[in-house]
């Protein structure tokens, strides 16, 4: 925001002095050179802020991904841990049953 302002800022110093004549002139060329600076400034900031940006996007999505294959481990784990009990269990229902005692 501070670059925009300063860029604008030096916009309006160069067209001010220019509509002054001659005289001018150079003020004006220093004005309009400050103003490109500026505006390089401004563009390597918001590279800078887009890189940041996409970096902490990536790692994000990284640790989302690792969360997923985190989470689908341990649902593997417990179905497999149920399917053990559950053939435990049919396998005990499938024992004859004991004769009655009289």
């Amino acid at each position: 925001m501070k670059s925009l302002i300063a860029l604008l800022s030096a916009a309006v110093l160069a067209l001010s002095l220019a509509a002054c004549g001659d005289g001018g002139k150079e003020a004006a060329m220093k004005a309009e050179a400050a103003a490109k600076e500026a505006a390089a400034k401004t563009a390597a900031a918001a590279k800078e802020a887009a890189d940041k940006a996409a970096a902490a996007t990536k790692e994000a999505a990284d640790k989302a991904a690792a969360a997923t294959t985190d989470a689908a481990k341990t649902a593997a784990d417990a179905s497999k841990d149920a399917a053990g009990k559950a053939v435990e269990a049919a396998k005990e229902a499938a024992k004859p049953a004991e004769p009655a005692k009289k």
